[in-house]
């Protein structure tokens, strides 16, 4: 054979293959057919929730201090130690505190002795001077030291009791039955109580009942309530989510580079003691949450069979019947999360309701979706109007 006649051979080989490959491709264009897309009315739940950051934090605790300087000579708890009430946690040395408690006890006696014997004086001359045998400058004088003596000696008083309170001070008990969280000295270390007084310990009241508080953007404060119901996660546990409830809303805002912020206050049971003070906090607070309702997506409010466009009235949902036409329903409607919108009365569980159409293909079994069936819906007078004429049965080919 020769070389030309080959080529003209194969050159009409490659066009038969991509005739075949364009028929195989454009050539068995599949028939398709419009069908209806339905959901099935059944108990569900609508929520929507706002999400924010807090902190993980004792519901109360409470700073320990000293009132009188010194050193520490004692110390009776540690980190993490339970306290009770009144129980004896550090102690102050005492030597300085009962030096000065001495001293304010000679002071005292001296400024006793002191308005004893003023007193006596005052009053011998005020005789002498009712009968005239004392001028009035000695009776004045005498007034005067008695007076001077009389409050030399109420302070005196004032500071043997003040020694004897600071030298009470010198014992530290704890205020509160808790959790020692920090302790900021050690013994033998010096405090001062100066102008303000030095935290020895801080202690939590209850682990067991803790708080988050969250910080909750101005664009969301507004839907967030008390009592609302919010769950939570923390970087610990990553696998558990715990639970809590809004107890307070605070209105003081905090603006940080410009961005306004509030602090809700979350209560958090903590009975197996897993949180920690300062843990960071992932929240969810539930604006909306109703369990077991009927919902319908909201495109099935939209939706409107081919024809009745501008008929079909105000909050009216399709529902397809068993034999497979569809009947008008007028709803009422309760609450909507934007994906999900109640339905309060109209639908009954099990009913089929129409949320949209759809093409597919005549080869995988799709059926031709039935004309609707023009009924009255159920709780309201007909607005629709009658069925024009000549109109096909709602269904089409491509």
């Amino acid at each position: 054979m020769k070389k030309s006649t080959k080529t003209i051979l194969w050159i009409c080989l490659a066009v038969l293959a991509a005739a075949v490959a364009l028929y195989l491709i454009f050539g068995r264009k599949e028939k398709q057919i419009l069908v209806y897309q339905t959901t099935t009315m059944a108990p569900t739940r609508i929520s929507s929730s706002v999400t924010a950051t807090g902190t993980v934090e004792p519901i109360s605790t409470v700073d320990v201090g000293t009132q009188v300087s010194g050193i520490i000579s004692k110390i009776y708890v540690d980190f993490n130690s339970e306290v009770k009430a009144g129980q004896l946690i550090a102690e102050l040395d005492r030597s300085v505190l009962q030096s000065e408690l001495a001293s304010s006890l000679a002071n005292l006696n001296s400024a006793k002795a002191e308005f004893e014997y003023q007193e006596s004086a005052y009053n011998r001359s005020k005789g002498l001077h009712d009968d005239g045998f004392v001028s009035d400058s000695e009776y004045e004088s005498a007034l005067y030291s008695y007076q001077r003596s009389k409050y030399a000696y109420q302070q005196a008083q004032a500071s043997y009791k003040r020694a004897q309170t600071n030298i009470g001070y010198a014992r530290i008990y704890s205020p509160i039955n808790g959790v020692v969280l920090n302790r900021a000295v050690d013994e033998g270390q010096t405090v001062a109580s100066g102008f303000s007084t030095p935290t020895l310990f801080t202690i939590a009241e209850d682990l067991r009942a803790m708080r988050v508080i969250a910080t909750v953007d101005e664009a969301d404060i507004g839907e967030v309530l008390e009592g609302q119901r919010v769950d939570f996660t923390v970087d610990a546990y990553p696998d558990d989510t715990f639970n809590g409830t809004v107890t307070q809303v605070r209105l003081q805002a905090t603006t940080t580079s410009n961005v306004v912020t509030y602090e809700v206050v979350i209560d958090a049971p903590n009975p197996d003691l897993k949180l920690k003070p300062g843990l960071t906090a992932s929240v969810t607070i539930y604006t909306l949450d109703k369990q077991d309702v009927l919902a319908v997506p909201v495109r099935a409010l939209r939706f409107t069979p081919e024809g009745f466009e501008g008929e079909t009235p105000e909050n009216c949902v399709w529902r397809q019947e068993a034999d497979g036409k569809l009947t008008p329903v007028a709803v009422e409607l309760g609450v909507t999360d934007g994906v999900l919108t109640e339905i309060t009365s109209g639908l009954n569980l099990g009913d089929r309701v129409v949320t949209g159409t759809k093409l597919v293909s005549a080869k995988k079994g799709g059926k031709m979706p039935d004309k609707p069936d023009m009924k009255q819906p159920q709780s309201g007078g007909n607005p629709f109007m009658p069925k024009p004429p000549g109109r096909e049965d709602n269904k089409r080919t491509k």
